[in-house]
């Protein structure tokens, strides 16, 4: 068994991407594209101090780690990964968490603070008492929700899924589009494309609500422009748009990944709010991924009743932190 340092995504790209492949709980969060963009933005003042985990038929498990003082943590932020983790190789979990806390100790790391973690995740399962049994203290705490729902194959048995008052409120909405406005829907997925439009995403995520006005610093903005441009080009992304008598009143960014589409955020214009436009472009999002066999819509993290009315199921989500005594 050994373990190998991480110095740069690329390098560990085929290697990483064969792990995520037999991990049973793979997410886009989890690709080395996704983190490599992260930490070209946001990683100043850290140090990589992550690694590959070998067995005896290959690397089995990819710890990808950032040190900020005495602290290591996951290469990522709550902000921009609604979930992390570490990709292992199913029967490799208790040699890998082995490695993990020898590295600890041997890195002098006081704390290691693991966000977002899934409910079932193997961190969640074999870490906090193999790290207790090496006298670390461990403390699990709920740190959000994220929604989601397994897509059936037609539209039609979507809404017959809904609650009877959702389904009513949906299309009501849609008929009263119909019959008030004229509108349409489309998406963009070419990166050039992408790229001429982001700017008015946006606008319209600001105007939408004053925490996602507030969220937008100049540094994120800079990965919302690199992201989308990295996705756009592996052909993992969907850019929608919803316009309204030739105004274009609500957007939503997706990612498709492995089967999923993840809505990552939207926006609208508040003064088209009576339409319910940015729910309608949400639900349009939907309606898509089913049009294009996906299997499963994930909302991802935060409580925003919009995802239980479009028929998310919750699921919980949970930091971890490990420190020496």
């Amino acid at each position: 068994m050994a373990n190998t340092p991480i110095t740069s995504f690329q390098e560990v790209q085929a290697e990483w991407e064969s792990v995520l492949q037999e991990y049973p709980a793979d997410n886009l969060f989890l690709t080395p594209q996704w983190q490599e963009v992260w930490w070209d933005v946001f990683g100043n003042g850290r140090t990589m101090a992550g690694f590959t985990y070998s067995a005896t038929d290959g690397v089995a498990a990819i710890a990808s780690l950032a040190k900020s003082g005495d602290t290591v943590s996951f290469v990522g932020s709550r902000d921009t990964f609604d979930y992390n983790d570490f990709p292992i190789r199913p029967g490799h979990e208790e040699g890998f968490f082995q490695v993990l806390l020898e590295c600890m100790e041997e890195h002098d790391c006081r704390t290691l603070r693991l966000d977002s973690l899934k409910e079932g995740s193997p961190t969640l399962e074999y870490l906090p008492e193999m790290a207790r049994g090496r006298g670390y203290t461990v403390e699990i705490e709920q740190e959000d929700v994220t929604s989601g729902i397994a897509l059936p194959g037609t539209w039609d048995e979507y809404l017959g899924s809904l609650n009877k008052k959702d389904r009513h409120e949906l299309r009501r909405k849609l008929r009263r589009m119909d019959a008030q406005t004229d509108w349409k829907w489309y998406s963009l997925s070419e990166p050039a494309q992408v790229a001429e439009r982001l700017g008015e995403f946006i606008s319209l995520m600001r105007q939408s609500r004053t925490d996602k006005d507030e969220f937008m610093t100049p540094e994120r903005e800079r990965f919302f422009h690199k992201i989308t441009q990295r996705m756009a080009e592996l052909g993992r992304l969907q850019l929608y748009f919803l316009d309204m008598d030739g105004a274009t009143v609500a957007t939503c960014l997706c990612f498709d990944y492995r089967g999923s589409r993840l809505l990552y955020n939207s926006g609208y214009d508040s003064e088209y709010g009576y339409y319910s436009v940015g729910l309608l472009l949400n639900a349009m999002c939907l309606k898509d991924a089913i049009d294009q066999g996906l299997t499963y819509f994930d909302f991802l993290r935060g409580p925003e009743p919009y995802k239980a009315h479009l028929g998310g199921q919750q699921r919980s989500l949970y930091q971890m932190v490990v420190k020496k005594n």
